[in-house]
């Protein structure tokens, strides 16, 4: 009997999961994808051209509230969970749910979905959102180049537009993300790595994508997105972990699942966490992933005028998801705003419109913080017009784009940089080499 299957995702894992298990499987049938975490990515259509010959009509992309309806009427044999960054009791109220419906619940194995690169491949992932993936990776790809070897990121998918033009994309300038109508998200993640000339691939079918880096690469570094595992076997998996969020790297699905599998474990962020807490994740890791190797690391917040803050009424903007699904309480441009002197953090609540207004309801716990939102044309003007409307002597923001080429800030702004720094030895480039010894072809030097 062919079992009708439903996809429970957030427009990434999800559609690898589909091309690496269920697509030209005629021991299914996929009914439905639905849709989370993202704002407003449902009510699309995953193309028949990308979900193949068994799918002549595509495959709709529903709200995940409507998960029980589509089981009910389409009498769902299985239901497929594909996204990361929720809670193990989340995921298991999702299970409960579907298998009180008569529906098998399933999570797919993690390495059973890595595709095999015929180039090394290093994975930078995490056990949360926002433990710091975006500067490790840079500076994982900066020792590799440092060897004399070329290198080319794969970051995990955010496809959130037209699906028929985000198969395969390859970004090497910043005309290449006005191509390809990137989110302020994605920008996030691109920029740093194109200021540093380092070209990104990113789409829908990671197949392609990895004979694609495979043609221009000695070295393949995975940049992973939330907390999920790799699509790639990596030769080397390094896992970040924050002392922030002490004891969250046991909680979260499959954050935990990276920290079983690393190779090399970094805590990051050691020089503003608490002392024990930094010791409660270290324990954990020993605990649960001897074999890891523990790097200490630090993310200072780089701010180009400490001065400028110093008695001012400071608008904070930071990183959008680590502050929704990632849960942080802040982040870089608060930690800013506070040590550098700041008479007030302005709450843009009462000033927010529309679809930012939408967001602090949906996510109660960011207080004060305004989250570079803009996952579309719409909520970016929500953004720039909530800006606009704070009453503030400063904007200060933390995101990894220059929010001034997206939005126009009617206020004088101040950007807060991060990058990765060792903290005490040893340190991730004699880590990395020596895991990476024997496994890369001879230096190009």
């Amino acid at each position: 009997m062919v079992e009708k299957v439903i996809i429970v995702g957030a427009a990434g894992r999800d559609f690898h999961n589909f091309n690496v298990y269920f697509r030209n499987n005629r021991r299914y049938n996929v009914i439905a994808f639905t849709a989370a975490q993202i704002p407003r990515i449902e009510g699309r259509l995953f193309p028949p051209e990308l979900a193949g010959e068994l799918y002549p009509q595509g495959i709709p992309i529903v709200p995940e509230q409507e998960m029980v309806q589509w089981i009910r009427e389409h009498r769902v044999d299985l239901v497929a969970f594909s996204y990361s960054d929720i809670s193990h009791v989340e995921v298991m109220h999702r299970a409960s749910i579907a298998m009180a419906e008569g529906a098998d619940f399933i999570l797919l194995g993690a390495t059973y979905t890595m595709l095999r690169a015929r180039k090394p491949v290093i994975a930078v992932c995490a056990v949360r959102t926002g433990c710091g993936k975006s500067q490790t990776t840079r500076k994982v790809s900066r020792i590799i180049r440092e060897t004399g070897r070329r290198v080319v990121v794969v970051r995990h998918p955010m496809p959130y537009g037209d699906l028929r033009r985000q198969v395969v994309q390859r970004f090497a300038s910043y005309e290449d993300m006005d191509l390809h109508h990137c989110t302020i998200e994605e920008r996030e993640e691109f920029e740093p790595l194109i200021d540093a000339g380092i070209v990104v691939y990113a789409g829908i079918d990671y197949g392609k994508i990895l004979e694609e880096a495979e043609g221009e690469a000695d070295v393949i570094v995975w940049d992973g997105g939330n907390n999920d595992t790799p699509f790639y076997h990596p030769d080397v998996h390094i896992v970040l972990f924050d002392p922030h969020r002490p004891g969250h790297e046991l909680l979260y699905y499959p954050g935990e699942t990276n920290m079983l599998m690393a190779d090399i474990a970094v805590i990051n962020k050691v020089d503003t966490a608490v002392v024990e807490d930094v010791h409660i994740v270290k324990r954990n890791i020993e605990r649960f992933a001897p074999k890891a190797q523990i790097v200490l690391a630090e993310s200072p917040p780089i701010v180009e005028d400490i001065f400028g803050i110093q008695g001012k009424r400071v608008l904070v903007i930071e990183d959008g998801p680590t502050l929704t699904h990632g849960e942080m309480p802040y982040g870089a441009a608060t930690l800013a705003a506070r040590h550098h002197g700041a008479s007030e953090i302005v709450d843009p609540r009462p000033f927010a419109v529309g679809t930012i207004l939408e967001t602090y309801s949906r996510y109660p716990h960011l207080g004060s913080k305004l989250p570079a939102m803009g996952y579309s044309d719409e909520q970016i003007r929500d953004l720039e017009q909530t800006v606009n409307a704070v009453d503030c002597d400063l904007v200060v923001f933390a995101t990894p784009v220059d929010l001034n080429r997206l939005i126009r800030i009617e206020k004088p702004t101040l950007r807060v940089r991060y990058e990765y720094r060792d903290h005490d030895p040893p340190f991730l480039e004699e880590v990395l080499l020596g895991k990476m010894e024997g496994r890369w072809e001879p230096s190009q030097k």
